[in-house]
């Protein structure tokens, strides 16, 4: 593990060090399974980029996950124990932020390199990452409504700056699933390639970034965040309207309606 007392804590997420001042961070247990953010992993998700940007040996981040898949929603049990306990609900706002404005304010560039499914935690970091590439086949889908809560984490900050609010407005009232190829026609991803090709693009994309002008591109970075800055008060409505929906009825139905496997029925919810 690459500097063992900055990440010497990291369980969840496996970190690699490639050439060139690349670090990989990789998310998931293996072929056959899909990273799930559990309690343990969304913590680590949320310090990761601070650590990442006091790390002299680092120049580029990659996000990737192993396995079938990017990233899975949240783990159903740590979506039940926000639902129910005030005490663990704030902890994991926090995290939110901080995952959100971590990428945001990490002066290292980040590529993600995304395939099979996209959704929850992860894809928070691969939507705000720096170059986003996605397999073609990928399944973007952000989950929230499905869940009976609103679209916090990025949605709100990057969707509509990204892919124009129509587009975000259908993608996450619906909750529709984005193919990595329709995500780069309409804006929400860099690039798209074939899932053959993905790992294999996504180190080209950070060796030139990690051969370039270290403080050209950095700054530059941070010039273009500014534009997400900007929109930090619609993220923090929209995160702080997700969280309160933990305390309503909707939630209890979407949790319900996955364990089950069936298709969700708000209707006996309806607001006045």
């Amino acid at each position: 593990m690459p500097n063992p007392g900055i990440y010497q804590h990291y369980s969840s997420l496996t970190l690699n060090r490639l050439d060139d001042g690349i670090l990989e961070v990789v998310m998931g247990a293996g072929a056959g399974k899909l990273a799930t953010a559990d309690h343990k992993m969304h913590r680590e998700l949320s310090t990761i980029w601070r650590d990442i940007d006091r790390d002299p040996e680092t120049r580029v981040a990659i996000i990737r996950g192993e396995g079938k898949g990017f990233s899975a929603g949240g783990d159903l049990g740590m979506v039940e124990d926000m639902a129910n306990d005030f005490d663990v609900r704030e902890r994991l706002w926090h995290e939110a932020r901080d995952l959100v404005y971590g990428v945001i304010n990490c002066s290292k560039p980040i590529v993600s390199a995304m395939h099979g499914p996209a959704v929850g935690a992860g894809l928070v970091a691969g939507l705000l990452a720096d170059v986003s590439i996605a397999a073609k086949t990928a399944r973007i889908i952000d989950g929230h409504t499905r869940l009976g809560v609103a679209a916090g984490d990025h949605a709100a900050i990057i969707w509509p700056l990204l892919c124009g609010m129509a587009k975000a407005k259908y993608y996450l009232l619906l909750c529709e699933t984005v193919s990595g190829e329709e995500a780069e026609r309409i804006g929400l991803v860099s690039l798209a390639v074939d899932e053959s090709e993905l790992q294999a693009k996504a180190f080209e994309v950070a060796s030139k970034l990690a051969g370039g002008s270290q403080t050209a591109i950095r700054w530059t970075k941070y010039a273009l965040n500014n534009w997400l800055r900007m929109a930090g008060p619609s993220f923090d409505a929209s995160l702080a309207l997700e969280f309160m929906g933990f305390t309503g009825p909707d939630v209890r139905e979407g949790i319900a309606s996955l364990r089950e496997r069936r298709a969700p029925d708000f209707a006996r919810n309806k607001p006045a």
